[in-house]
């Protein structure tokens, strides 16, 4: 079975809220909407104090090119636009709606029916997908009409979906392809005629057999969809390990996907693509897995942005007394949270609930040299010598072994029996030479 030829590892996957149907959570009594929620320019409140909006409102309009619109998940009252603690723990720009009962714009089509026909240019397409205000859903949040529209030069030949969800304890794509299979192939086929290309693959781990047996029966009707089987290896959800995977070509140092012909788009995107296209929704709700091994109930949740992580861990059972940390997103590449207030966001994949056990570090001991690092990093890079470049604060040489390149999957920490703190100095030394990089220019 296929997987990528550099590094790896499989933790213990620990998919506690595999098989919960998705439930709609409440409406907050008030809404926080970050205004960066996406790599690239912040977005810019159009709103005020004081300003009535409805669901699917805009609030917020891109800061550039590289940026997205953010539209009010709630209708009610601006309360306020101020700073907010986010899930980094800095305090950022947000608007604040405080909420009033639930009324949609209109030009939202709320009805069930399943809209496979669509006459858009690919043009026009794009467009109607940047003013959703849509973001790649895996977590990184990029933009997604930027991917859409490659550089001069280069041109797209194969559509690669990312259903893998290769972090443990997550679950929401899963979900997600086994109650919308249909909603997503029309938004793969419309992702498809947006880069002009007749070919696409959707990636599923195999530890999801369910869901691979429902696309590929859906996708049979679909021309030019394929279903590929992974074999289940860390951590194939990312771009250029997926790539590999898929289509066995791998994408160079510092170079963009489109490099090998490939664009590549999340399951949960490709839903989202639907439902702004067919339905002219914008982005402003997603599905977030809550989890963790003392959580009384597992769940996957349909939540709107802005409702505060609190709201998520009542409904699954309240908060644990064992509880050693709180992550936003998943235990390898998600972070711990300061406090339950933070707000759901775009790229808001998990909740997970780690007790004192699991969360707890084993002391640092010395590097043995045993290279286990190297082994199982999937970007090819020395994390033993990151580490100790970062520790020593030599962000030039750090910035010629290639750490810029470092996809932060953690694997090399996961993997060390020194236990040391591989992940947090690497990226201390990404985000050092990546300020050094962009001062430069």
């Amino acid at each position: 079975m296929k997987t990528f030829r550099i590094g790896g590892i499989h933790p213990p996957e620990n998919k506690l809220s595999a098989g919960k149907n998705i439930c709609t959570l409440d409406l907050p009594k008030q809404a926080v909407f970050p205004l960066s929620q996406h790599i690239g320019a912040p977005a810019t409140a159009i709103v005020k104090k004081g300003d009535v909006v409805k669901v699917g409102t805009k609030i917020a309009q891109a800061g550039g090119f590289v940026s997205a619109p953010i539209f009010s998940s709630v209708s009610g009252k601006v309360a306020k636009i101020d700073d907010v603690l986010d899930a980094s723990g800095y305090r950022k720009p947000a608007i604040i709606i405080d909420v009033e009962g639930d009324e949609w714009e209109e030009s939202i089509n709320r009805t069930d029916s399943l809209i496979k026909d669509c006459g858009l240019s690919s043009e026009e397409i794009i467009k109607k997908i940047a003013d959703a205000g849509i973001v790649g859903m895996g977590g990184a949040c990029f933009p997604t009409h930027v991917k859409l529209t490659p550089p001069p030069g280069n041109a797209a030949e194969v559509l690669i979906i990312n259903a893998v969800e290769c972090e443990p304890y997550l679950t929401a794509d899963h979900q997600l392809m086994l109650e919308k299979a249909e909603e997503i192939l029309v938004g793969v086929k419309l992702l498809m005629k947006a880069i002009k290309v007749n070919k696409a693959i959707i990636g599923i781990e195999n530890n999801k057999k369910d869901a691979i047996e429902l696309m590929r029966k859906v996708a049979s009707s679909y021309a030019g969809v394929e279903i590929e089987p992974l074999k289940v290896q860390y951590p194939q959800g990312g771009e250029k390990q997926l790539i590999d995977a898929v289509i066995r070509r791998q994408v160079s140092s510092g170079a963009l996907p489109i490099s090998v012909g490939a664009v590549v788009q999340n399951v949960g995107t490709a839903y989202a693509v639907y439902e702004a296209v067919q339905k002219n929704k914008p982005l402003f709700e997603r599905v977030v897995t809550v989890t963790g091994k003392s959580l009384q109930n597992p769940s996957n949740f349909l939540v709107r942005m802005g409702t505060p992580m609190s709201m998520l861990i009542e409904a699954a059972g309240g908060l644990p007394e064992d509880t050693g940390k709180i992550i936003g997103g998943g235990p390898m590449m998600g972070k711990a949270v300061i406090n339950t207030e933070i707000p759901i966001t775009k790229g808001s994949s998990g909740v997970l609930l780690m007790n004192q056990k699991e969360a707890s570090r084993r002391e640092s001991q010395n590097c043995i040299r045993c290279a286990k690092c190297v082994g199982v990093c999937p970007m090819g890079l020395e994390p033993y010598l990151l580490y100790a470049l970062s520790t020593h604060k030599n962000w030039e040489r750090m910035e010629k072994e290639d750490i810029m390149d470092c996809i932060e999957c953690g694997s090399c920490q996961f993997t060390c029996p020194a236990a040391l703190p591989l992940l947090d100095y690497c990226r201390l030394g990404k985000n050092k030479v990546g300020a050094i990089i962009r001062s430069r220019k």
